[in-house]
């Protein structure tokens, strides 16, 4: 048994000694790229999904950030707006009416007002979640 710790010593010793030699180059450790966390991210719109039916990229973005209780997250109503950026009239223009009480929202941060902004937010997702529902899109449920 008193051989064992010794190779490990002798083992440890040259592999610092050959570390040290500099004939070989150390080569950097690889950081891997930071992933983003899942929780709040909206999906974004590329342009090789292709949104068909017209409307259901951002029908179905509204629905993910109902669910997650993320439309006053920084971003998530932009995504949605995008999204809507191929949809047909009716749901072009809920995301429209969402991004107006969103913006209001924004602005009344800290305000007497700012209750009632946060639920014309929650009133105009209803009512956009309604559009996409009578249109046959995905929605909430």
């Amino acid at each position: 048994m008193s051989r064992f710790p010794a190779l490990i010593v002798a083992a440890l010793l040259a592999g610092g000694a050959s570390a040290g030699c500099g004939g070989a180059q150390e080569t950097p450790p690889v950081t891997p790229e930071p992933v983003p966390s899942t929780a709040s991210v909206v999906p974004s719109v590329e342009t090789s999904v292709v949104d068909d039916p017209p409307g259901s990229l951002a029908c179905a973005a509204l629905a993910q950030a109902i669910t997650d209780s993320s439309l006053m997250n920084p971003g998530v109503v932009d995504g949605v707006v995008q999204a809507a950026s191929t949809a047909d009239a009716p749901v072009a223009d809920a995301a429209d009416r969402l991004l107006g009480a969103y913006g209001k929202a924004v602005s009344s941060a800290g305000t007497e007002g700012e209750p009632d902004a946060v639920a014309a937010v929650s009133a105009a997702a209803s009512d956009m979640s309604s559009v996409c529902s009578d249109s046959g899109l995905q929605t909430v449920g």
